[in-house]
């Protein structure tokens, strides 16, 4: 008769031993052996007449060994479930008595384990305190959304000389020394600017200038620190090194484009916002103004997520099992890990554990459960969101599209795991306390910056 029992050998970790009587595995060996005979071919036999020594002493070794464990495995599973024993991970074998299973010398055996358990969660999500950013909509905000849709549905044109802020220019760069000589197999390389980044000293230099025109720059004084950084790092040179900095390059004008902005009529209206009915510029600009403040308020309610999270991953003590996670983590690969990469991984998967364990005990608190018509509709939206909202009329290739997602498991997972903490979040952004607070756009990305889970 199989027994199991229990010794504790650290904070929430546990060693449980198994022990199998010969009975609890005969017999199971003994069937799986003639089912062995049945089916086996081996040449100068007929199918299902092969003598039972000669499959025992064949096959024998490999069947004892698989029925020994799968009855183990078998008590084991059964004594976890019904102690009701809330586990992490799997039960980690320690040296035990397999190393000496003999098919043809059956005997009593022991086997130990190890367990780690999870630690006990306390949490009162009514304690925790967000700010709601309420960001202020300026009217300039507005105008320089406006204006870039205006770009963004206009047609590019080519004037002969540059003579606008706006001006695209397509240039090639030459590294070249102090007087404008080319430098040897110096770097060389095609780059497009707006005139608007350069400085107001290079600005004069190249306004009035055609295409095939050249002019000497410095980098260091002829862009806008931001965009030259950017083009440093796209010449193959350190952005944050001063000498790299003071290079000088030749540079010619290839071509010179400006957008031509759309005017504001009906006709743009209707292409930025299809269906709205929009005919006067103040409707547009209160549109706008909406798209706008929507777009802020998502980033909001994400960022006061975000509190939430920090709120309940800083300020949630858990004790863990640590041995039993670092010997988890060692054991459980492909590859066996060293203790150094072990020790070098265990604080992130320690994090990554602890909002795992407090998430499943919020989503079990609340009752969160997600239906496969949830997931359905989730992957109609972001197929939608995916083609920017248009309507194509006949909307069958869009149920042969979600069929066929919803039987990719991968995507149904992750799906799942998205609705999931959705609702997770929405249920706790209404149970925390929050205050609303007006904040400026520029404060609020200063605030985004920061978001680091």
């Amino acid at each position: 008769m199989a027994t199991v029992t229990r010794e504790n050998i650290g904070p929430l970790n546990d060693k449980l031993t198994v022990n199998i009587a010969k009975q609890d595995y005969l017999p199971a060996f003994e069937k799986s052996l003639k089912d062995y005979a049945k089916k086996a071919n081996i040449p100068g036999f007929r199918k299902g007449m092969v003598p039972p020594g000669l499959v025992k002493k064949m096959y024998g070794s490999s069947v004892f060994t698989d029925e020994v464990l799968r009855t183990v495995e078998k008590e084991l599973n059964n004594y976890v479930t019904e102690e009701k024993l809330d586990i992490l991970a799997q039960p980690l074998p320690l040296p035990s008595d397999s190393q000496r299973l003999d098919v043809f010398n059956p005997a009593d055996y022991t086997f130990d384990f190890e367990v780690g358990y999870k630690p006990e969660i306390n949490i009162d999500i009514h304690n925790i305190h967000v700010t709601r950013y309420k960001v202020t909509v300026t009217e300039e905000m507005v105008n320089d959304e406006i204006n870039r849709l205006q770009i963004r549905s206009g047609k590019m044109t080519n004037p002969d000389v540059i003579d606008n802020d706006e001006n695209v220019l397509n240039v090639e760069l030459k590294e070249a020394d102090a007087e404008g000589n080319p430098i040897e197999g110096g770097i060389q390389k095609d780059n497009s600017f707006l005139l608007k980044y350069f400085t107001e000293d290079v600005k004069t230099q190249l306004r009035e200038k055609k295409v095939e025109d050249t002019i000497l720059i410095q980098l260091s004084k002829a862009l806008e620190p931001k965009e030259r950084e950017l083009v440093m790092s796209d010449l193959g040179l350190d952005n944050h090194s001063d000498i790299d900095a003071d290079k000088y390059f030749l540079m010619t004008i290839k071509k010179i484009g400006l957008v031509e902005k759309s005017e504001l009529n009906e006709e743009f209206f209707n292409t930025v916002y299809p269906g709205r009915n929009i005919t006067a510029e103040e409707d547009f600009g209160a549109e706008v103004k909406k798209e706008i403040e929507a777009y802020y308020d998502a980033q909001s309610r994400s960022q006061a997520q975000d509190q939430i999270f920090h709120a309940l991953t800083d300020h949630t003590q858990l004790q863990f099992p640590e041995s039993f996670l670092k010997r988890w983590l060692q054991l459980n690969g492909e590859q066996q890990k060293t203790e150094e990469e072990v020790n070098e991984e265990y604080p992130k998967y320690e994090s990554q554990l602890k909002w795992s364990l407090i998430a499943t005990k919020l989503i079990q608190d609340n009752n969160i459960s997600v239906s496969p018509d949830e997931i359905r509709t989730f992957a109609q939206q972001r197929l939608m969101s995916y083609m920017g909202g248009q309507n194509f009329g006949d909307l069958s290739w869009m149920e042969d599209y979600t069929n066929r997602m919803m039987q990719d498991k991968k995507f149904v997972e992750q799906s799942y795991n998205e609705i999931q903490a959705a609702k997770l979040f929405d249920i706790l952004l209404d149970q925390v306390q929050s205050t609303e607070e007006p904040i400026s756009a520029d404060d609020f990305a200063s605030k985004l910056h920061h978001h680091h889970h």
